[in-house]
């Protein structure tokens, strides 16, 4: 693959990813009996996040970022509107530049229903380009999270207990069978 294509491409790359990342939690999810996630998408990219997931009674507000395995990006720039979402959370996904494998991912957030983190701490953004005067202006709606900052996960299900913490007992039917007053009749109850 040409290495150029990842920045030639890199609106069609992180659209990418995104599907990716979500199929593979989805699958993840799907696997561990966990059927009812909703899934939606931002359309404006204004209020902070890409993506909502939510299980049951956890909705997590997501902003996706990503790098290619071994890339040098030391941070990573936000939205503050995140901080204003219920359960808000960033996660950096970590890919192999030549297959496309998600690899490990980074997180940011908080556990589920709890609020964002502080970004008081934290530097706000600088425009890539400057002005005439030659002044790179401050974009006060945005900071910058240093990557030390960052709780690495190795795997998808790492990634879906951060967003829904314990595995939720699914919906799945129940079956018990109760004895009936007549010693010779069954009954079965589903729930």
């Amino acid at each position: 693959m040409d290495p150029s294509s990842h920045f030639i491409y890199s609106s069609c790359r992180e659209m990418l990813l995104e599907h990716l990342f979500i199929g593979e939690v989805m699958s993840a999810m799907w696997k561990q009996s966990l059927r009812r996630v909703e899934m939606l998408k931002s359309q404006v990219d204004n209020g902070g996040y890409d993506v909502v997931l939510a299980e049951g009674p956890i909705t997590r507000y997501i902003q996706l970022k990503s790098a290619f395995v071994g890339a040098r990006a030391a941070s990573v720039k936000i939205n503050r509107a995140l901080a204003d979402k219920s359960s808000g959370c960033v996660i950096w996904m970590f890919f192999d530049p030549g297959t496309l494998v998600l690899e490990h991912f980074l997180w940011f957030g908080s556990p589920p229903d709890r609020p964002f983190p502080s970004l008081d701490d934290f530097k706000i953004a600088k425009h890539v380009k400057a002005n005439a005067q030659g002044v790179k202006s401050e974009r006060p709606n945005i900071v910058v999270i240093p990557k030390r900052r960052f709780e690495r996960l190795e795997t998808i299900d790492g990634v879906i207990e951060k967003l829904f913490g314990t595995p939720v007992v699914s919906d799945q039917a129940v079956e018990l069978t109760i004895e009936s007053q007549e010693p010779a009749s069954i009954e079965s109850l589903r729930l």
